[in-house]
């Protein structure tokens, strides 16, 4: 999902309308339906990112949180910090680039492929 598709999900999972969401977070509509349309980026202020997260009733440091973030980052075309600070998932993104860039990697596939990253870069819990 997008950042956008996110935004607005959220949105609507409230049960307003973009105008009174607006209104009660004292947003511009005009702006934040350029966010959920995907014309404007997501902010690059983390400050920003977070009223909105918060305004979205998403709370920190959970999964969904995590995600808004990550996808913010995507969204403005940015590699997002967690892989930028992990020297041995960055030491990877080149061989993954060509990987994806070389062949037809379907959703499936990339679902698979993403979740044995995940594996790597997690601690094993005993």
């Amino acid at each position: 999902m997008s950042f956008r598709e996110t935004v607005k999900n959220l949105r609507i999972a409230k049960k307003v309308t973009l105008r009174q969401f607006c209104q009660e977070h004292g947003y511009d509509p005009s702006n934040w339906s350029k966010i959920e349309r995907g014309i404007n980026p997501p902010p690059k202020d983390e400050e920003t990112l977070t009223r909105w997260a918060k305004a979205l009733g998403l709370k920190p440091k959970t999964e969904v949180w995590k995600n808004f973030m990550l996808e913010a980052e995507v969204s403005r075309g940015n590699i997002p910090r967690e892989v930028m600070n992990d020297p041995a998932l960055l030491e990877k993104l080149p061989a993954f680039f060509r990987t994806v860039r070389g062949s037809e990697v379907g959703g499936r596939e990339l679902d698979n492929l993403i979740e044995k990253i995940r594996k790597a870069h997690t601690p094993d819990e005993d």
